[in-house]
């Protein structure tokens, strides 16, 4: 029973995983846009950078729970 729920909660954190990076490339894009407009908005433009940041510490926690501790 104990395996199963392990993995329920493998499949879990990928699903999450991708709707993360999903998001953070949405962000970028975002960014992408407001940088290459005539006058960026930089209050908007260091708040969408900060959620940038934000989530990828969140994805790199998330792929370090799903990768194995592996003793050399």
């Amino acid at each position: 029973m104990n395996a199963s729920m392990e993995l329920n909660l493998e499949e879990m954190l990928r699903i999450k995983l991708e709707v993360l990076r999903r998001e953070h490339r949405d962000l970028d894009e975002a960014v992408h846009a407001l940088e290459t407009s005539g006058r960026p908005d930089v209050l908007t433009l260091r708040r969408l950078k900060k959620q940038k940041l934000a989530l990828k510490d969140h994805i790199v926690k998330i792929e370090d729970q799903l990768i194995p501790d592996i003793i050399a």
